[in-house]
């Protein structure tokens, strides 16, 4: 017998059976390739997932940022009050009442005039302000107190 005659009775001697489940199992290798190429060629979901992770970090970066910004705020406008003379801070005390007062004055007089949906906006604003009372007041009171030093300063 030649090699080729024992190739081909190699091959009969494999069942049909067999066959077919090397070339299902060629198949699915093969599906799972092409699934794979075609979600590395899939530019625009690729670049989709990128956008959402881009868009992740920068929320995340921002948030910590406003953080730092706001502790600094605070810190800077405690510094300035307590380097402040204390006639300077109990004027900065009365400026800031006023103004206060002016406030509340001036908005009695917006809410009583203006129309419904311009008071919803007005309130949705006025809540966003009273949760972030504090560093607001910290700083106008460190404006105030920074404005009242600067101008004893020109005075004397």
């Amino acid at each position: 017998m030649t090699p080729d005659k024992q190739h081909k009775g190699d091959e009969a001697a494999t069942p049909p059976e067999e066959l077919r489940e090397k070339v299902e199992a060629t198949r699915e290798e093969l599906g799972e390739t092409v699934e794979a190429l075609a979600a590395k060629t899939d530019v625009k979901t690729r670049a989709h997932e990128k956008t959402t992770a881009v868009k992740q970090q920068v929320a995340e970066k921002t948030t910590l940022a406003k953080a730092q910004l706001r502790d600094k705020a605070s810190h800077a406008a405690h510094a300035v009050q307590d380097r402040a003379p204390e006639p300077v801070r109990a004027k900065a005390a009365a400026a800031t009442e006023q103004v206060r007062d002016k406030a509340v004055h001036v908005a009695e007089l917006a809410r009583d005039k203006a129309p419904e949906p311009v008071r919803e906006k007005a309130g949705q604003g006025m809540e966003a302000a009273r949760a972030k009372r504090t560093p607001l007041l910290a700083a106008a009171g460190g404006l105030i107190a920074l404005l009242l030093i600067r101008r004893a300063r020109r005075h004397r």
